[in-house]
């Protein structure tokens, strides 16, 4: 058994090791606040906008959106891999990071593929495989909407350009602080949904001017607001994370101080019943 000194560092040890644990749970908890507010408020937005565009385009011809609607064979494909930049927040990154391995592995296999990493963790993770195209970790420092839709115009400019076939999003998608839901989302080409025709008809709309300079307008504006829609929900889904890995650790150093304590106790009560038995052994030695 452990003597008592180091049972006791140990006690302290984890007692420390607690304190950090509950503080960073709730500075993530404060900050999941703000993160879940903002994805919260942009989802309906993101979800009209893209519903409206859906509607536009079902009553044109395919062509009309230009080489952003161009399905081509796929070839080149670009993924954009969103995780975080630091770690302690549970299986968060390694979801990400996982699910590019399952696409290089599967789907993509035999493609020339390259990524693009908003996080340091997926930049660690593939920056010696040559597959790094860009590494956009430092939009993590102050993200904001013109930061990120600069990458989508990047991205829109290389996918005309016939750089890239297709160019994927994958990400984690916010649910709860507990349950983050990995998605592997197309950006482009854009791609209509099967049955937006039908529910066009039903909708009378007045286009001033033109469908075909709304729709040329629509889509540019649809891919920032998608990409920036990805990249608050993994913002919130790293800070919903980081605060569930925290509660669980915290609990875990407590349950593991409890137990510590337990053992010190027992540990202590055997000294001193030895250091009894020690003083009747010698008392009863002088007496005979």
């Amino acid at each position: 058994m452990a003597n008592l000194k180091e049972i006791r560092g140990r006690i302290t040890s984890v007692g420390s090791t607690m304190q950090i644990t509950s503080a960073m749970k709730m500075v993530s908890a404060a900050k999941l606040n703000r993160a879940q507010e903002s994805i919260v408020q942009l989802r309906p937005y993101a979800n009209k906008l893209r519903e409206l565009l859906q509607n536009v385009s079902s009553t044109l011809d395919a062509g009309v959106g230009g080489a952003l609607t161009e399905q081509r064979e796929v070839n080149n494909v670009l993924l954009v891999a969103i995780n975080s930049n630091r770690g302690l927040c549970g299986g968060y990154n390694s979801s990400i990071i996982k699910k590019v391995n399952a696409l290089l592995e599967g789907e993509l296999a035999g493609k020339n593929v390259e990524l693009i990493t908003i996080g340091k963790k997926a930049y660690e993770a593939y920056k010696k495989t040559g597959m790094i195209a860009s590494n956009e970790s430092a939009l993590w420092d102050n993200l904001n909407f013109a930061d990120v839709a600069k990458i989508a115009d990047e991205l829109v400019a290389q996918f005309k350009e016939g750089k890239y076939d297709q160019i994927r999003i994958v990400y984690n998608q916010f649910q709860n602080a507990a349950v983050q839901i990995v998605q592997d989302e197309q950006f482009l080409p854009v791609v209509l949904e099967q049955g937006a025709e039908e529910n066009a008809a039903e909708l009378d709309y007045i286009f001033t001017p033109s469908k075909e300079e709304i729709l040329n307008d629509l889509i540019p504006q649809t891919l920032k607001t998608q990409l920036y829609k990805a990249v608050l929900d993994a913002n919130a889904s790293e800070h919903g994370a980081r605060m569930t890995a925290m509660h669980k650790a915290t609990d875990n150093a407590s349950e593991l101080q409890r137990a510590l304590k337990i053992q010190y106790n027992k540990a202590r009560q055997a000294a001193i019943t030895n250091e009894i038995l020690e003083i009747v052994g010698g008392a009863e030695a002088l007496n005979a």
